[in-house]
């Protein structure tokens, strides 16, 4: 028995030095979590408990430069209730009235709402929905019901505020104003206007709100107050005229859907200033209908094809390596280089004609055998007269996503071969965005001056000018001023000359200037052959105001693809339509479209439709997009016979029209 007590004694003195031990273990640990890491545990404790939680600042608003709102952050509330925030005597004697205004607010029965409330201080839920996404005025309304007049601690008021980015002028020029998000992750996109001035002049600053956790993830402001107030972005005035993007959104749009094209692309730029007035991007979707899908106009760098031929020939002209009255041989519209042939799209080509004409025809074979002549034994002086007229450059926009341009050199392996230089002379193996091309085409209509194009007019908070924008000049004379003269000449010929690629376009009463270009899409692969049709100029032909160019890829081959059947009529319309013929004359007995003289703007028709908005005016001869636009100005609806100009008109000049009565036009 003796050992057996020993061993008991033993194995009891070793459980106690055990607990010993685990107790010292215990008090070690807990005066290291109290001294040691007490304020890094209290930190954590309370993050979980209490955020100071982010308030997003509204963004300033988008503008166009008429002050018509483009993009705009709208404040959204959800409201919702803390059951157990009242006291119960304050609970019972406001419920009923309480729950009579929300019955009234969403149109239930007031019951309801009392049982749903009593169930919810029952099951102590402290974050009941009352409604989602309210406007102001109506979050104002509910804030100011019995209860919630308390506030959060006495009423049990939960508010939670957001802000939603809107665009009134819903898909018109929506990629061109853009948006910026930010995703989980912090990844951030910012397209357009709205984001690439984003952060410098919208965003504005973030505010401050405590709250404290209530179970079930759910988060309850501890105050009715902002820690800190957010302070809202300013507002940004765009160059965007919203009567030329109107305009030139629809004249895109119908050509689109007309040649059932992939995508396309218009811009509208002041010639002078550089201010980009109108911008569309068009691209199909699935469904075969068309929206602002990417901005092409910024992003898509592509092969011009005959556009480029006005910038190779500026080059030699100024280096006086041809001129305008040389002679070339097209040679039956075939040349072959190293095995591959250049051809004219007339069968047989235009035979011995100047440089001139071989421009304003567009012919391949006479443009590539000028330059070739001239440049052969001098590739490199060629390209450098492209970089010096700023092509290899970028425009260096503030919108995200600009396109690279191409300009291959002869010292580039890689991109250089024995037919680069004949293959760029019409436009092959280079690649420029539309707007890129845009900016020296309007620089030609300029006297030489390159401006870069511009989206932004100025910035304002609260109505005062914060920061103003003016011209940006990127090159003062890419060309001599004799060079300029020789290329407006040429630009003007293709239009108004009867051979010219463009005199499909040409308009008695209205002067433009611009060259076609058609060229080749996936050539590498004849099962996937198309075409990119564009058209690029600026009206009136002298003194002019405005560039534009249009830009279609893939229009449906069997329906028609060069750039003067299916891009020119595009630029026909908008530049009418922005800047063409219109009655000046006082009288109503004398609005007679075939008396017009003075070129005017797009707002006369407007301002002229709202003056005689009761009686019919003569809208014989009148282009049939031009009559459709005062009579539905005038609050009149439209039906049209036939296509083309105004023949006739259902209701005679001078009687009286009421709104909303429909005028039927016979076009011839």
């Amino acid at each position: 028995m003796a050992i057996n007590e020993k061993n008991i004694l033993n194995r009891l003195y070793f459980i106690a030095g055990c607990m010993f031990v685990f107790a010292v273990l215990v008090v070690v640990k807990l005066v290291n979590i109290q001294f040691v890491h007490g304020d890094e545990y209290r930190d954590i404790a309370e993050k979980r408990t209490i955020q100071n939680v982010k308030i997003p600042a509204n963004r300033g608003n988008v503008y166009s430069a008429d002050g018509s709102l483009l993009a705009t952050s709208i404040p959204k509330y959800d409201i919702r209730f803390d059951a157990l925030a009242p006291t119960a005597k304050t609970f019972e004697k406001y419920l009923k009235s309480f729950c009579d205004s929300l019955a009234q607010f969403h149109g239930k029965s007031s019951s309801d709402y009392q049982q749903k409330f009593r169930k919810a201080r029952i099951n102590k839920n402290r974050y009941v929905l009352l409604a989602r996404d309210l406007g102001y005025s109506d979050y104002v309304r509910m804030r100011n019901f019995p209860l919630l007049n308390l506030g959060a601690f006495r009423g049990g008021l939960i508010v939670e505020q957001n802000t939603k980015r809107e665009h009134p002028m819903g898909g018109i020029a929506e990629r061109t104003i853009g948006y910026e998000r930010i995703d989980e992750q912090g990844n951030v996109t910012r397209p357009g206007i709205d984001g690439a001035f984003g952060i410098k002049y919208l965003r504005g600053t973030d505010g401050y709100r405590w709250k404290q956790k209530i179970g079930k993830g759910q988060w309850k402001p501890i105050a009715d107050y902002n820690e800190i107030e957010p302070k809202d972005g300013y507002d940004v005035y765009t160059t965007i005229n919203v009567n030329m993007q109107d305009i030139a959104h629809h004249a895109l749009l119908e050509q689109l859907e007309k040649y059932k094209a992939e995508h396309g692309c218009v811009v509208v730029m002041d010639v002078k200033t550089g201010e980009v007035k109108a911008i569309s991007n068009l691209g199909k979707s699935e469904s075969g209908k068309y929206y602002e899908k990417r901005n092409y106009a910024v992003w898509e760098s592509h092969e011009p094809g005959s556009t480029f031929k006005l910038m190779a020939l500026a080059v030699a002209l100024d280096d006086k390596v041809i001129d305008t009255s040389a002679i070339v041989d097209t040679e039956k519209g075939v040349l072959t280089y190293y095995g591959k042939k250049v051809r004219d799209s007339k069968h047989g080509g235009y035979g011995k004609i100047s440089v001139a004409k071989a421009f304003e025809v567009s012919s391949n074979t006479g443009i590539v055998k000028a330059i070739y002549e001239g440049y052969k034994d001098k590739p490199k002086q060629f390209v450098q007269g492209l970089y010096d007229m700023n092509l290899d450059e970028k425009l260096n926009l503030p919108i995200i996503g600009e396109g690279e341009p191409i300009i291959p050199h002869p010292d580039n392996k890689k991109r250089w071969s024995g037919i680069a230089l004949q293959w760029m002379a019409y436009g092959y193996g280079v690649s420029f965005t539309p707007l890129q091309t845009l900016a020296f085409y309007n620089a030609i209509a300029n006297d030489g001056e390159m401006v870069k194009p511009r989206f932004l007019k100025e910035v304002k908070e609260f109505g005062n000018t914060i920061e103003s924008f003016d011209k940006e000049v990127i090159n003062p004379r890419i060309c001599k001023p004799e060079t300029v003269a020789k290329l407006q000449a040429l630009l003007k010929n293709v239009v108004e000359k009867k051979h010219g690629t463009g005199h499909g376009l040409y308009a008695e009463n209205f002067s433009m200037a611009g060259k076609t270009g058609t060229c080749q899409k996936d050539y590498a692969n004849k099962d996937k052959l198309n075409y990119i049709s564009s058209f690029a100029g600026y009206f009136p032909a002298d003194n002019p105001k405005y560039s534009c160019i249009v830009v279609i890829h893939e229009p449906d081959k069997s329906v028609g693809y060069y750039g003067a059947d299916v891009s020119g009529p595009v630029f026909k319309k908008i530049a009418q339509k922005i800047y063409t013929d219109t009655p000046i004359n006082d009288t109503v007995d004398d609005l007679d479209a075939n008396d017009i003289k003075v070129e005017k703007n797009y707002q006369a028709y407007f301002d002229m439709a709202q003056k005689y908005k009761t009686v019919m005016p003569d809208l014989k001869g009148l282009p049939a997009m031009d009559a459709v636009t005062l009579l539905e100005n005038m609050g009149l609806k439209v039906k049209l016979v036939g296509s083309g100009k105004v023949k006739s008109q259902s209701v005679s000049k001078g009687n009286k029209v009421s709104k909303s009565q429909t005028i039927v036009l016979e076009l011839s």
